[in-house]
């Protein structure tokens, strides 16, 4: 016979009044957690109780009930509801629904109900609030329906909309939280499928490179591009821009570059067409030039427009303005909001009426050009009056003429002073030409013997002479990097201003990039505006102003540059030896170690290198536990300041992060021992049979070590 299942009995319930309700000593929870009770009272009055309290009767001495119930279980809740008792909005003695326990210890009843409790999944809240925006509730009324911020709703619904296929993944444990945060910075399912497919794969599954993964192809909106259009007037031609709700991301990602840039050429065309109408010959327009566009070209001066006295009247005006409100305001140590928004008004209306506009001279514009491009902030850049070499005006030809008898003349002279004298060498029978034929030229190997022994006597003076050897080296330089090439030094030395094949990111918009051109612009305008003309000004300058400009020509022709292609281990020895001479310092050069332009590209073992080199073993400690894209944020931070390098930018002989000081050297200058150091410069970059490159020091392997 079947033995029968005994039924359990369910502990009675029934609604209890509140004042007849005192909490139990016997409730486990001791420790604050979770959501505060001005949160639930706020929740229970908004959805009144949804979970019942456990209690036990109040037993007298004789174990008789007192009609009174301690709550072992749901002391949070009790609480919740005495708060809306004394704020009135719950009546004291409301009844609340109860579940009486009689069985057992109190404090079972408490452990259980804490313990037995499964927490909700992350992806089921998720979904819930998907569901709740999804039946017409908005983000702000979520957020205030479960004391969040809207900000958490709008990450809880991002979360929701990844793909199905990997909420399935995470549900399951197949990715991490972080992981998946990473996959919701680009809505497109397909496309996050492709990335968990090569995740999957791939070493490499961090949430970083998941979102480098997800925007590659992207543009960042704080690329110059996106600044010079604006988001505005890109999000209303219909551009997508993705934004990552759970970092920092500048402002997102624009998912369209090709209508970006349609939207930067159709901008830099309407800019270029009112630059147009000032009557230049050309004008190039270009989202970014190469550094070192303008080199070869000549550019020409104009003059700045003055003020008009109403423009006068206007500065002064706003100079008075701003000294009364500094004066007004110079004993607080904050300013007013609106008073510091008008001073930052007045500095920029005067720096609106400093920058005046220059004139350019008619001829000179209709044979000059312009080059209109972006700068690194994201505004319009205009380089005005730039004049090719073919563009330059043709020499007239009596002035050719006249600059060959010129040439010719020395020569000439040295063998016609005496007919008879200049025919002897060349051979006993020749005849003497008549009187009446005059004086024909010199035949041509002729000529060349001569001037052979005339260069051989220059080469012997003008070693002799450092003045003088220092002077025409510099005007070779300058002819080859000023003015168009022409063959109008007889010096064989050449210079070439190296375009770097491939360029460091931002490396035109870098300080040290304007300050070479800027002091290259100096020099052209100091110079002549005719080649022919070079000589006699570089005659009149001191020796400090051709000192000045040797190295700055000099300085032109380096190229250290490191590419894998084109192993030059010689010369980059050499660099070694140059910026050691002059003590270099690239980290007082305005370089700093960020995200972009070293720590986001090398490993996690080289981050913690230079923090370790940088602040030592503590610093690097406290960073070594974060995923490789925190860390490279966090190392940025820490680098700030310390003068750091990595190895490449070092200078030997000198521990990275040092401040020099001033080099007592000089720039490069014929020596004191009367050498011609201008000529010793170009023996080393040139081999011959007495500077053989053989006997520079050569390094085992290249200064920039692969990854």
């Amino acid at each position: 016979m079947a033995r029968a299942v005994q039924k359990i009995t369910l502990s009675q319930s029934r609604d209890i009044p509140f004042n007849r309700l005192v909490l139990s000593q016997s409730n486990v929870r001791r420790i604050k957690a979770g959501v505060s009770i001005e949160e639930l009272a706020q929740d229970i009055a908004r959805r009144t109780l949804l979970q019942s309290l456990t209690v036990r009767p109040v037993l007298d001495e004789g174990g008789a009930e007192t009609g009174m119930f301690e709550i072992p279980a749901g002391g949070r809740r009790y609480r919740a509801l005495e708060l809306l008792v004394k704020q009135k909005r719950l009546a004291r003695n409301a009844p609340v629904p109860c579940v009486i326990r009689t069985g057992g210890l109190a404090e079972e009843d408490s452990l259980a109900e804490n313990v037995q409790r499964a927490p909700l999944h992350p992806l089921d809240q998720f979904r819930a609030f998907r569901d709740m925006s999804e039946k017409g509730m908005s983000e702000d009324e979520i957020a205030a329906a479960f004391f969040v911020s809207v900000q958490v709703v709008k990450q809880r619904l991002r979360l929701a909309a990844v793909s199905p296929a990997l909420l399935d993944v995470y549900a399951e444990d197949g990715m991490s939280l972080d992981q998946l945060m990473a996959f919701a910075v680009n809505p497109d399912h397909e496309r996050q499928q492709q990335v968990w497919e090569a995740v999957q794969r791939s070493h490499n599954k961090e949430p970083y490179h998941i979102r480098r993964l997800l925007t590659e192809g992207a543009v960042r909106a704080s690329d110059k591009r996106a600044q010079f259009v604006g988001i505005e007037a890109y999000d209303a031609a219909g551009g997508d821009i993705i934004r990552d709700l759970f970092q920092q991301d500048d402002g997102g990602w624009l998912q369209d570059p090709m209508l970006l840039d349609r939207l930067v050429a159709e901008r830099l065309e309407r800019e270029a067409g009112n630059i147009r109408s000032e009557g230049w010959k050309w004008v190039e327009v270009a989202a970014d030039f190469p550094y070192g566009h303008i080199y070869g070209l000549r550019r020409i001066s104009g003059e700045s427009v003055a003020m008009t006295d109403e423009e006068v009247a206007a500065a002064e005006a706003l100079r008075a303005e701003y000294e009364r409100l500094e004066q007004e305001h110079s004993d607080v140590d904050v300013l007013p909001e609106s008073v510091d928004q008008r001073l930052g008004e007045i500095e920029t209306a005067l720096a609106e009426l400093d920058e005046r506009p220059v004139q350019y001279d008619a001829d000179e514009i209709a044979r000059a050009g312009v080059f209109v491009s972006i700068d690194a902030s994201g505004a319009l850049r205009v380089e005005r009056g730039y004049v090719r070499p073919d563009d330059e005006p043709a020499i007239p030809e009596a002035e050719e003429e006249a600059a060959a008898e010129r040439s010719a003349t020395p020569a000439a002279t040295s063998v016609s002073g005496d007919a008879t004298e200049g025919q002897t060498g060349t051979s006993e029978n020749t005849e003497e030409p008549d009187q009446e034929e005059g004086i024909k030229p010199i035949p041509d190997r002729l000529m060349t013997e001569l001037t052979a022994y005339r260069t051989l006597a220059l080469r012997d003076a003008l070693a002799g002479d450092a003045d003088v050897a220092f002077l025409a080296a510099l005007h070779a330089l300058c002819l080859k990097l000023f003015y168009r090439y022409t063959p109008e030094s007889c010096l064989d030395v050449d210079a070439k201003s190296v375009v770097f094949g491939s360029q460091a990111p931002g490396l035109g918009d870098a300080t040290i990039a304007k300050a070479v051109d800027e002091r290259h612009r100096q020099w052209s305008e100091q110079l002549p505006r005719e080649s022919a003309e070079l000589w006699d000004a570089l005659s009149t300058f001191d020796r400090d102003s051709r000192d000045a400009l040797f190295a700055h020509c000099i300085a032109l022709s380096v190229n250290a540059v490191y590419e894998p292609w084109n192993r030059r281990p010689r010369a980059l020895g050499h660099a070694d030896r140059l910026a050691e001479a002059i003590e270099l310092d690239v980290a007082a050069a305005g370089w700093s170690p960020t995200v972009d332009n070293y720590l986001g590209r090398v490993t996690k073992a080289r981050i913690l290198q230079a923090v370790r080199e940088a602040k030592g073993e503590t610093a690097a400690q406290l960073i070594e536990h974060l995923k490789k894209g925190e860390m490279a944020e966090r190392a940025q931070e820490l680098l700030t300041g310390s003068g750091w390098l990595p190895e490449p930018l070092r200078t030997p002989g000198r521990p990275s992060g040092a401040t020099s000081p001033a080099s007592e050297s000089g720039p490069i200058s014929p020596s004191s021992s009367g050498e011609d150091a201008p000529v010793s410069e170009c023996q080393a970059a040139m081999p011959d049979a007495e500077h053989p490159v053989e006997d520079a020091p050569v390094p085992d392997e290249p200064l920039v070590a692969a990854e």
